[in-house]
C-alpha cells in the first residue's frame, strides 16, 4: 500500500504542476539551414535558428523600427554621432559611430569587442569570402577605433539608412581569425561549421548545445548573457519537412507549436484550425514575404521579353490566392507589399489572359504546335524546367497547377525539385537553375532590393559567389535607380524613384511575381510574449520575452 500511496503522490504532483513551471520548448519548422555562418548565404531556416543564439547590432522591430541590439543608441547626424564627410577620392561619405554595449560577451565569457568588429569587417570585404551582403562592407573604407567598444565607420556612400548594420553580423575573432587564413576555403572551415557547438560562436540568450544534421538543434541557455533573463532553459528546434508529420507532432505533443516563419503554410494552417481550433492560439500575419519564380536571363528562351510577359498573362494568380489561401495572401504585381510605405498603387498589372500570352508567344516566334507544345521555327520546343524546396506540399501544389495554366498556351513545363538545403546551398546561390526558381524573399520596411536587382550583385565565381541577383539581370537604367534610391531622402522625390523602381521591374520581368504570403503562427494556450513581425527579422530575435502564462 505504501507503494502505490507514493506512486500516487508522485502521479498528483506532476498532474497538479502548475503550467508556468514549463521550463522547456520544443518547435516544429519545415526546413534545416544550409550551414550556420551568419554572414554566409541566405536562407530563412538559418535566421530563425540563428536568431536564438545571436544579436545583431542593429535591427527593426515588431513596430518595424530600426533598433540597438548589440550596439547602446543608434547613430545620429542631430547627435552627433553621424557626420558627412568627404572621402579621399572625393565622394560623398559618411562616419558613423556605435558603441557596443560593454556587458555583451561571447558564451565562453569572451567579451565582445572592437576586434571582433574589425575581424568581421576583414572576412566580409574579401571577395573570396562569398558573404551574401558583401557591399555592405564594400562601402566601409575604414574603421576607426576608439577603444574596446566605440568605433566609427567610414562609408563611401551617403544613404537614408545609414544608421542600419543589420547585416554586420559581429564573428568571434577568438574563434575564427585562425580559420580565415585561406579566406576561398574560410565558408567550410569557418568554426560555425566545423565546430558548431563551441559556445564562443554564440552571444544571445541561447547558446546550441547539440546539432543534429537535418534533424534538430538544442539551446541552452547562455550563461554570459546580459540582457533580460530568459524563461525556459532549453529550446529545441525540431525539422519535420512532412505537413502531415508536423501537425501529428503537435497533436500528440512531441512539440509544442509550429513557427509561422516556416512551418504550415497559410491554407495548411486554415485547414488545420478548422478542425482543431479549441487546442491552439492561431495567429495570421500578413507581412513583407514575397513569393516569386527567379527567371534565369541567361536561359535564350527567357531573355525574350515577350515570353516573360506570356508567362504572367497565362497565369490565373487572382484564382490560386482565393481558392488555395482564402484572399489571406494577395496577388503580387512587383515586389513591394501594399504595407509598406513605399508601395507604388499604379505599379503595371498582368491580368489573367490566356489570349495574349498565345499573342506574345506568336509574336516571339513559338507559333507552330505540335503536340501540345509550342516550337519555333528552329523546330525547338518550348519547354522550361520549374524548380521549388521539396517537401513543401503547397509549393509543389501550386507548380502543378502552374504547370497546368502553362501547358494550356503550349508552353511545356518539366518539374525537378530539391531539399531546400541543397536548392539554396547549392542551385540558387551559384545560379544551376536552368530556367524557373520558385521561393521567396523576405525584406525589412522600405528595403531597397539592390542585392536582388543591381548587375554588380550577380554571383559569380569572380566575386566568390557573393550578392543575390540570381536571375542574372542587368538593366543600367535600374542600376541608377538603386543608386540614386540610397542618397536620395527627400519627398517627393524618393517616392518617385521608388514608383519608377517598381514600374522598371513589373515592365521587364526579370522575376514573376507570384504573391505576398501571411504566416500562421500554431501557439500552445499557455505561451505567451510571440509578437509575428511581419518583416525578415523572426520573433526568434525576442525569444528572451517568452514565457509561460501564469
Amino acid at each position: 500500500m505504501r507503494r502505490w500511496g507514493a506512486l500516487l503522490s508522485l502521479i498528483a504532483l506532476f498532474v497538479s504542476q502548475p503550467a508556468f513551471a514549463k521550463d522547456t520548448l520544443v518547435i516544429g519548422i519545415s526546413q534545416f539551414p544550409n550551414n550556420f555562418n551568419p554572414l554566409i548565404d541566405s536562407m530563412l531556416a538559418k535566421s530563425y535558428m540563428l536568431a536564438f543564439a545571436r544579436r545583431r547590432i542593429t535591427i527593426y522591430d515588431a513596430n518595424w523600427q530600426l533598433t540597438c541590439m548589440l550596439c547602446s543608441e543608434l547613430p545620429s547626424i542631430a547627435k552627433g554621432t553621424a557626420v558627412y564627410e568627404k572621402t579621399a577620392s572625393g565622394k560623398e561619405g559618411i562616419a558613423i559611430t556605435y558603441s557596443i554595449d560593454p556587458r555583451a560577451a561571447w558564451a565562453d565569457g569572451t567579451p565582445i569587442t572592437t576586434k571582433d568588429v574589425l575581424f568581421t569587417w576583414k572576412v566580409g570585404k574579401h571577395k573570396l569570402t562569398g558573404v551574401a551582403d558583401f557591399e555592405l562592407f564594400r562601402r566601409i573604407t575604414n574603421i576607426e577605433v576608439h577603444d574596446n567598444h566605440r568605433f566609427t565607420l567610414h562609408v563611401n556612400k551617403r544613404t537614408c539608412d545609414y544608421a542600419g548594420i543589420d547585416n554586420f553580423q559581429i564573428l568571434p575573432a577568438h574563434l575564427d581569425e585562425e580559420n580565415f587564413k585561406e579566406p576561398g576555403e574560410y565558408r567550410n572551415r569557418s568554426a560555425y561549421e566545423t565546430d558548431t557547438t563551441n559556445p564562443g560562436l554564440w552571444n544571445g540568450p541561447y547558446r546550441i548545445s547539440k546539432v543534429v544534421p537535418g534533424s534538430h538543434v538544442i539551446y541552452e541557455l547562455n550563461p554570459y548573457w546580459w540582457g533580460k533573463k530568459p524563461h525556459f532553459k532549453r529550446i529545441t528546434v525540431m525539422v519535420i519537412e512532412n505537413t502531415a508529420s508536423v501537425t501529428a507532432n503537435l497533436l500528440a505533443g512531441g512539440i509544442d507549436m509550429i513557427a509561422g516563419e516556416l512551418g504550415l503554410t497559410i491554407d495548411q494552417a486554415l485547414a488545420f484550425e478548422k478542425h482543431h481550433g479549441d487546442k491552439f492560439v492561431f495567429l495570421y500575419k500578413p507581412g513583407l514575404i514575397y513569393e516569386h519564380i527567379d527567371l534565369n536571363m541567361d536561359n535564350p528562351i527567357l531573355k525574350d521579353r515577350r515570353v516573360r510577359r506570356a508567362l504572367v498573362h497565362a497565369l490565373d494568380r487572382e484564382a490560386i490566392s482565393s481558392q488555395l489561401y482564402g484572399g489571406y495572401q494577395p496577388v503580387a504585381h512587383a515586389n513591394v507589399n501594399p504595407l509598406d510605405r513605399v508601395y507604388n498603387p499604379k505599379v503595371p498589372i498582368y491580368q489573367f489572359d490566356p489570349e495574349k500570352a498565345k499573342a506574345l508567344l506568336d509574336q516571339a516566334g513559338w507559333s507552330v504546335m505540335k503536340n501540345g507544345i509550342r516550337h519555333n521555327a528552329k523546330g525547338e520546343a518550348l519547354y522550361l524546367e520549374l524548380m521549388t524546396t521539396a517537401g513543401n506540399k503547397t509549393r509543389e501544389l501550386i507548380q502543378q497547377v502552374l504547370q497546368s495554366q502553362w501547358q494550356q498556351v503550349g508552353i511545356g513545363i518539366r518539374i525537378r525539385n530539391e531539399p531546400p538545403r541543397v536548392y539554396f546551398g547549392n542551385t540558387v546561390t551559384y545560379r544551376k537553375f536552368k530556367a524557373l526558381a520558385m521561393y521567396a524573399w523576405l525584406s525589412a520596411p522600405e528595403s531597397i532590393p539592390r542585392s536582388q536587382l543591381h548587375s554588380t550583385m550577380i554571383p559569380s565565381n569572380e566575386n566568390g559567389w557573393s550578392g543575390q541577383n540570381y536571375p542574372g539581370y542587368r538593366n543600367p537604367t535600374l542600376d541608377r535607380v538603386l543608386d540614386d534610391l540610397e542618397v536620395q531622402c527627400t519627398e517627393p522625390e524618393r517616392q518617385q524613384l521608388w514608383d519608377k523602381l517598381q514600374n522598371i521591374y513589373a515592365e521587364e520581368l526579370p522575376v514573376l511575381p507570384l504573391y505576398f504570403r501571411a504566416n500562421g503562427y500554431i501557439l500552445p494556450k499557455w505561451l505567451k510574449g510571440i509578437k509575428p513581425t511581419g518583416h525578415q527579422y523572426p520573433t526568434a530575435n525576442w525569444v528572451e520575452y517568452w514565457s509561460v502564462k501564469e
